[in-house]
Order: C-alpha cells, then sequence, then structure tokens
C-alpha cells in the first residue's frame, strides 16, 4: 500500500527527497535507522550529496523534524481563532499529547535527545506557538503568573507527560494521567472568569484563588505586559520597555510564589 511519505515524493526537489527518505526510516525503526548511508540508498543519491545540502547529519534531522511537525503546528496555530483562551490552552494540551503519542519517533527526535544549550527549530516553534497562547490568557486578565513562566510550566509539564506515557508497555498507556496532568496545569496557570455580577460565578473564584486582590494584581500586570505586545501601544523607549517589561514579570512571579 502507498504510503503518505511515499505519495509526497513524487515531484520533490532533491533536498525533499532526502528529507522524506529520511523521515520514512524515522518512522520505520526509529532514529538508529537513520544512518546517511542508509538515507542515501533509500533516497537514491551519493552520500556526498546528505553533506552537500545539509552540512551534517543534525542538519538533516533539524529539517525531519520539520517535516514531522508541520501539521501538528498548522493544526495548533488554528486554536489560536477560539474565543476562549484557557479552553484553547486545554485544546493546545490534548493536541500535543495525540500527536506525541501517535508518532512518538518525531517527538522523540526533538524531545527526547536532550542536548544542553539546543532545542530543535520544530521544539522552538512549537514553543513559541504556546507563549502565544498563553499571551492571550494573560491579555484577558486570567495568568497567574508571568508568561515566561507559565510557558515554561506547561511546556514541561506536557513534554514529561508524554514522555512517561511512551515509557509505558504497549497496552498499559492510560490516558486519564494526561487528562489530570492537564488540568492541574490549567487550574495552576490560570483564574476563573471574572464575575459576571449574576453571583454564579463568586463560590467558584472564591475557591480558587487563595488571595483576590494578588490575583487581581498578577492578572492586571499581565494584562498590561501582553498590551505592550502591541505595536504602538505606549511611548515608551526600548531600554524603558525592557526594564518594565521585567518589572511586571518580577510582580506576577513573586505574587506566585508567595500565593
Amino acid at each position: 500500500m502507498t504510503t503518505e511519505t511515499e505519495t509526497e515524493q513524487a515531484g520533490t526537489t532533491l533536498r525533499q527527497k532526502i528529507v522524506l527518505a529520511a523521515a520514512r526510516l524515522l518512522e520505520e525503526g526509529g532514529l538508529d535507522a537513520v544512518s546517511t548511508r542508509a538515507v542515501a540508498a533509500r533516497a537514491g543519491v551519493p552520500t556526498p550529496s546528505i553533506f552537500r545540502i545539509f552540512g551534517d547529519k543534525e542538519g538533516l534531522l533539524e529539517e525531519v523534524a520539520e517535516h514531522g511537525f508541520r501539521r501538528y503546528l498548522d493544526v495548533k496555530a488554528g486554536l489560536l481563532t477560539g474565543d476562549d483562551p484557557v479552553q484553547a490552552l486545554r485544546d493546545a494540551w490534548d493536541l500535543h499529547i495525540r500527536f506525541g503519542l501517535e508518532h512518538p519517533a518525531y517527538y522523540s527526535l526533538v524531545y527526547g535527545q536532550v542536548r544542553p544549550g539546543h532545542i530543535p527549530q520544530a521544539g522552538r516553534r512549537a514553543a513559541a506557538g504556546l507563549r502565544h497562547m498563553i499571551t492571550r490568557v494573560a491579555a484577558a486578565g486570567r495568568l497567574r503568573m508571568s508568561v515566561e513562566r507559565a510557558t515554561e510550566v506547561m511546556h514541561s509539564a506536557g513534554v514529561g507527560t508524554i514522555l512517561t506515557l511512551m515509557s509505558r508497555p504497549e497496552g498499559v498507556c492510560d490516558l486519564r494521567t494526561a487528562d489530570t496532568a492537564r488540568e492541574m496545569v490549567i487550574d495552576t496557570l490560570t483564574l476563573p472568569p471574572a464575575e459576571s455580577g449574576d453571583g454564579d460565578a463568586a463560590a467558584p473564584r472564591a475557591a480558587v484563588v487563595s488571595s483576590a486582590s494578588r490575583a487581581a494584581v498578577v492578572s492586571s500586570a499581565m494584562a498590561l505586559l501582553a498590551a505592550l505586545g502591541q505595536e504602538g501601544s505606549v511611548a515608551l523607549s526600548p531600554a524603558e520597555l525592557s526594564l518594565l517589561r521585567e518589572w511586571l514579570n518580577r510582580l506576577a512571579d513573586v505574587g506566585d510564589v508567595d500565593g
């Protein structure tokens, strides 16, 4: 049966042909199967062509990761159009978990090969998308801490959850673990909606937020920080903006630690 990767190989450039060959090997046998010799044989090109085009094997793997993550990142970008930024975070979490479990080879290529100081381009794009989503939560006044810290917390929790589930024996993976982790993270990062005036939201808000005044300060600080990212929003110099961002982030995270 013709696979999606094999279908894509028709009419591609030499660069794309090599990437698709490497992707197919990755899907079939994991990272150990992706040697330059095997990729060259699968693509039907001389081995030196790989080094001429990609520089080295790491350069090839960067593009293979981009290939594997492309559809996931496109779907994730579509979540930015919703009206509820907190629900979008839940949807992004579920999408992330599903992608990691359905495509473990690509996921391990990006997140399972840890090198200090290095994050593959696909991972950086994924983190940037998450940061954008959390900035929307901040703009809505519903973030408990700084955008940077919230991004780190959710990213770390998501990656850790997937790698844990991936390590389980076949047939033992329990997705309720991911659902529980998701709600713990969302509750930690976000505030409930502001009271509507009919009193219905008062009880859950009091139960979730231990200090309403502190939560208000943090959420306001993060909403202001999100607004600073809009072009022409304030008439401050770059140095003044940098200092203000630092103050707002520090204010939000001190509030989070003390609370």
